[in-house]
């Protein structure tokens, strides 16, 4: 067990000062910035495989409770509020309404719950595309401004990536001391088996309420980040799209895994985008790549990756137990084979 946590430490030392010094190598400007919204997307698909991957509820109002923090921390720091004040009220915003959401949508099960949160990421939409007076309606919410720490804004390129990554980590942290807790092994029970879990004395709804509000506030929070980098938004902040795309990059990098949402939301877009040459074709690669990693990879490219690594370990245990006295009940012993 020490061995393998200081592998896994080593793992994650090396993949976090690959992310720090990632500006030192990308010199690309438009690359770059995909690095930036590709950090962004990944707290979004995090909070989504909260809810999906390990709570097991089809949430498909991801990108409406994005768009409310977007909008949230738009409204808030137009009209003065510090980032950091309007971003944390905006994504409680987002798990109030969660909240709210949940109490009837939750008492549903399967299919019925995946429509009743589609129909309400359509009205976000829906609202906020009419509401003009408050969100400026079709023309967007303009000139939002930056963060800022003291007299230092957040303008830069690599100033911004910094920051998001910052609050990258803190989701990251936050969801693995969650689904490594008992309250992450009641998300799992609900997922795996909910009559069974009700059996044993697990309050489901309860647990579901918590997963739904948790993941929608992390969602809030990511599209407060958005807004305050992009500088202006729009009813598209809010739109089923984001939704279609986070759970694409869920189920291609691998669903109930913490590494799974971040490797599909950066692998995926600078992918699509390094196949432009191919215009429309690229679609089609994209298809038959979802199809091949649905068929043969269910639990994604991580949960292969991490199929492959138990095949070798155990392959290399037989190996290693190879020409060893094995001492049977009789008494005898004989090689191994």
């Amino acid at each position: 067990m020490a061995v393998k946590f200081l592998r896994e430490k080593w793992f994650y030392l090396v993949l976090l000062l690959a992310a720090v010094t990632l500006p030192l190598v990308v010199t690309d400007r438009y690359i770059f910035q995909l690095a930036i919204m590709s950090l962004i997307f990944s707290i979004a698909t995090l909070s989504l495989n909260l809810i999906l991957g390990y709570t097991g509820q089809a949430s498909l109002a991801h990108a409406g409770f994005f768009g409310i923090g977007a909008y949230g921390v738009g409204l808030m720091t137009k009209a003065g509020l510090s980032f950091w004040l309007a971003l944390p009220l905006a994504s409680f915003i987002s798990a109030l309404v969660g909240f709210l959401i949940g109490l009837p949508t939750l008492r549903t099960r399967g299919s019925y719950f995946a429509i009743a949160t589609l129909c309400f990421g359509v009205i976000i939409s829906i609202v906020i595309g009419n509401w003009v007076e408050l969100t400026g309606g079709h023309t967007g919410l303009l000139g939002i401004p930056r963060p800022k720490i003291g007299s230092f804004e957040f303008s830069s390129q690599i100033s911004q990536y910094y920051l998001v990554l910052a609050f990258l980590l803190l989701t990251l942290f936050v969801m693995h001391r969650l689904v490594h807790s008992l309250q992450g092994l009641s998300f799992m029970s609900v997922r795996n088996n909910e009559p069974l879990a009700e059996a044993v004395g697990i309050n489901t709804f309860a647990t579901k309420i918590i997963s739904f509000m948790v993941a929608n506030f992390f969602a809030g929070m990511a599209g407060g980040i958005y807004a305050s980098l992009i500088g202006s938004i729009s009813p598209s902040t809010a739109s089923f799209n984001h939704t279609f795309n986070w759970l694409v990059y869920l189920l291609l990098g691998g669903a109930a895994t913490l590494a799974g949402p971040i490797l599909g939301a950066f692998a995926f877009p600078l992918l699509m985008e390094y196949l432009q040459f191919l215009e429309d074709y690229r679609l089609i690669i994209f298809g038959v790549l979802l199809i091949i990693v649905i068929i043969y990879f269910p639990r994604g490219l991580m949960g292969g990756i991490e199929s492959l690594q138990h095949r070798i370990k155990t392959r290399y245990r037989l190996r290693k137990g190879d020409g060893k006295n094995v001492v049977t009940a009789s008494g005898k012993s004989h090689q191994a084979v």
